[in-house]
């Protein structure tokens, strides 16, 4: 199974990591980390090192794609050789997937329209200005697109994908290796469940990281 794992700079390393270290679990699997240009890019806000080893020439196909968000994704919205990339990429997968502001990439490269579709709760107005209906939503699958919410959330939508091609047991044998039994000591993790006070604070939070990260790119 080659998963291609799309990495830019400014990423949010969760995005990206999430998944794949879930699906590097599973026998079979080979993750391929693409980029622009071969070497270190760094994520947002941490500051993480990661390394693309491979450029978009060199992958033409892939079973699995998969593309991170972060403030970096602003950046790649015009860009004609990743949305070309993209495009012939997805012509060749099984699962074309998406974590958070990664769905934006998918959207302006045209394969959201009419489609159901989810990233963070903060970007939604821009994932359906590229025609796609936004849903609060862990997790979901049109056809062989899967958009997954915001960061942490990549991880479930690892388990359903591994779920689709490895069988119920394999995907609860990878969630067992990472011990993802999530218990969180609050319940403010989606727009719904949050109070108006804790969303605006949290605006605004993300709005300054995205804008230093940007500044600084």
């Amino acid at each position: 199974m080659k998963i291609a794992a799309l990495i830019f700079d400014k990423i949010t390393v969760l995005d990206i990591v999430g998944p794949t270290e879930l699906l590097s679990w599973v026998p079979g699997s080979e993750i391929v980390w693409v980029g622009k240009e071969i070497g270190p890019i760094s994520a947002a806000p941490s500051g993480l090192s990661i390394a693309a080893k491979r450029t978009l020439e060199e992958v033409s196909d892939a079973d699995i794609l998969i593309i991170p968000g972060g403030p970096g994704v602003r950046l790649l919205l015009e860009d004609r050789e990743v949305l070309d990339w993209v495009q012939s990429i997805h012509a060749t997968t099984k699962w074309t997937t998406s974590v958070c502001t990664g769905s934006l990439l998918l959207g302006a490269a045209g394969l959201l329209k009419g489609l159901d579709a989810t990233t963070h709760w903060n970007a939604a107005a821009v994932l359906e200005s590229y025609g796609a209906t936004y849903r609060e939503k862990r997790v979901i699958p049109q056809g062989k697109i899967v958009t997954s919410a915001g960061v942490s959330s990549g991880i479930d939508m690892a388990l359903w994908l591994i779920g689709e091609f490895a069988g119920d047991d394999a995907a609860k044998e990878a969630q067992l290796c990472i011990e993802y039994d999530p218990q969180p000591p609050y319940d403010a993790g989606a727009p719904s469940k949050a109070t108006p006070q804790v969303i605006e604070n949290a605006r605004a939070t993300v709005t300054n990281i995205v804008a230093k990260s940007l500044a600084n790119a």
